[in-house]
Order: C-alpha cells, then structure tokens, then sequence
C-alpha cells in the first residue's frame, strides 16, 4: 500500500509538467506492477465478477503490466527518448514537417484513450533530429493520464530543448472516448490543439505549415 509520505508532490519546474510523486518515494516497476494488480483485482470484485473465472482471473496482472510498461510508460523518467542530432550538411534551411504521427494517449479525468494524430513541424537550423525521434518523443509524453492542451505543449517544449532554438510547431487533432462512450456519446467530434513559437508565429509560415498537414 502507499504510505501517506507518498501523497507529497514533488514541486513542478514548468507549468506543463505533469505532476508526479516525489521522485524518492517512487515504486520499482514491480512494486508499481503488484500493487495495481492487488486494487485492480478489489475493483473487479466490487463491480461483482468473479475472478475464479478463467476468463478473468489473470486480469488484474494483465491490466497492471499494460499501466506500468505501455499506456503509462511515459511517467517513468527513464523511459525518455534519447534523441539524435544529425549535422545539417546539406544547409537545408525550409521548414520541416513530421506528421499524422499516430497518437494512443488517456485521458486523466475518466482513464479512457484519446486516439488521433499529431503533426510536428520545426525549422532546421545546424542540426537536425533523426525523424522516428519525433515519434519517441510524441509517444514517451502520450504514454501518461494526459490533457490534450498539456500534451500539445510538453512535445513542443520538449522539441524546443532538444533543437535548443524556438522555431517549432505542433498541433493535435484527437477523438476522446470520454466523449465517444460516455456522457454525451458524441462520436463525431474532434479536438484540435496547437502550440506555435518563434518563426511558426508568422500567420504565414503557420499557414504553410497547416497547409501541408491538411493535404
């Protein structure tokens, strides 16, 4: 069980972090693994299934090692992309566009997905980054109980310190389940994010940039 001590959060350096345990009072992995699997089991049983079912009697570890080594990867600090940066040897200088990068993430209000794609732009400078990169980095920040408006400006904060320039893009277009199958049921609707800096704030580059997405 979590001690009371592990309630405290460690203070966030940036707005957009997303708030965590203090980083000492952390679990390992199968600590983290053990304990989900002993509460995901009481809440099946509440719900009234019985876990002597073949079906259901290993759901609870199968459901905790998805949390901790896939949908929630992202939380662990040690899961984060080491990303590569590449001489810009043939002085490419136009803007370049990572996107329709396929984006799995849950939302932090109901712990349901949010499914879409997220579009990635930035302006070469000396360097570039290795492009599946981008999509580490997308994926390490979506692999957390997110906010769509938070997780828009984590991967641009995030490009902006790898680049160590400003001239990034970013924008996420997504269904919520928490709309789709709950509450009002709309299937329909999509959410649509966007985080411009440096460069990308000219209403014209943003307009190129927004014109290759859409093509």
């Amino acid at each position: 069980m979590l001690t009371q001590k592990a309630i405290a959060t460690e203070p966030r350096e940036y707005a957009t972090d997303t708030l965590l345990y203090r980083q000492s009072d952390i679990l390992s992995e199968d600590e983290k693994i053990n304990q989900i699997e002993y509460h995901f089991a009481h809440i099946m049983r509440t719900l009234g299934l019985d876990l002597s079912d073949d079906s259901l009697c290993n759901t609870p570890r199968r459901v905790a090692k998805m949390y901790v080594q896939e949908m929630f990867s992202g939380l662990n600090p040690e899961n984060k992309p080491a990303i590569s940066l590449f001489e810009n040897k043939y002085n490419y200088k136009r803007m370049l566009v990572e996107k329709d990068i396929t984006l799995y993430s849950c939302c932090e209000h109901h712990f349901v997905p949010i499914i879409g794609k997220v579009h990635v732009a930035y302006m070469p400078s000396h360097q570039v980054i290795g492009l599946s990169k981008i999509n580490r980095l997308v994926q390490y920040y979506a692999a957390r109980p997110q906010v769509q408006e938070r997780l828009t400006m984590q991967i641009a904060e995030a490009m902006k310190e790898v680049l160590q320039h400003p001239d990034v893009a970013v924008v996420i277009e997504a269904s919520h389940l928490c709309v789709a199958s709950r509450g009002i049921r709309d299937t329909n609707s999509l959410t649509i994010t966007e985080s411009y800096s440096g460069q990308f704030e000219d209403i014209t580059i943003q307009k190129e940039f927004l014109s290759h997405i859409k093509k």
